[in-house]
């Protein structure tokens, strides 16, 4: 592993006992088409890490880079009254990283975490190392056991 993922992400992949390829794209991969044409993946293999609100508890979800979420299929899936997206602090509060950098696993704090299942589709799929330049490539069953997360079904159709 190169040292280029975030301080508090690299502490997590050594807690874990992971070593993954940490790639530094010095233009940036914020988004995740940005991140797509970095790398030379579709963009259905760019793993987004997005953090909701559910009744005032933020909670993470995994969703492939080509989908948007589907916010009242998480109030669902969740049992919540209301779902809304996290505003920047909140993001940085609850997962240490800033807006376009979080990683799917080694936040600051503990959250549920849902996975849409299209993140399945592909052997190999590619999440931020805590930074918007950062990415590591990993099998979506591992990412997804990392993150501790619940497959769900909430991909906007």
């Amino acid at each position: 592993m190169t040292t280029t993922a975030h301080p508090l992400f690299a502490e997590a992949l050594t807690a874990l006992g992971l070593e993954p390829d940490v790639r530094r794209f010095p233009d940036g991969t914020r988004t995740a088409a940005d991140a797509a044409a970095a790398i030379g993946c579709e963009l259905s293999q760019i793993v987004k890490s997005l953090i909701f609100a559910a009744d005032g508890v933020p909670v993470l979800v995994l969703m492939d880079g080509a989908s948007r979420v589907d916010v009242e299929a998480v109030r669902r899936e969740l049992g919540a009254g209301a779902v809304t997206r996290a505003d920047a602090a909140l993001v940085r509060e609850t997962t240490g990283y800033a807006i376009g950098g979080v990683p799917p696993f080694g936040h600051r704090t503990r959250t549920r975490v849902l996975a849409d299942r299209s993140l399945l589709a592909h052997e190999v799929v590619w999440a931020a190392a805590g930074t918007p330049h950062t990415v590591f490539p990993m099998d979506p069953r591992e990412l997804i056991r990392h993150a501790g997360a619940a497959l769900a079904d909430v991909r906007e159709s």
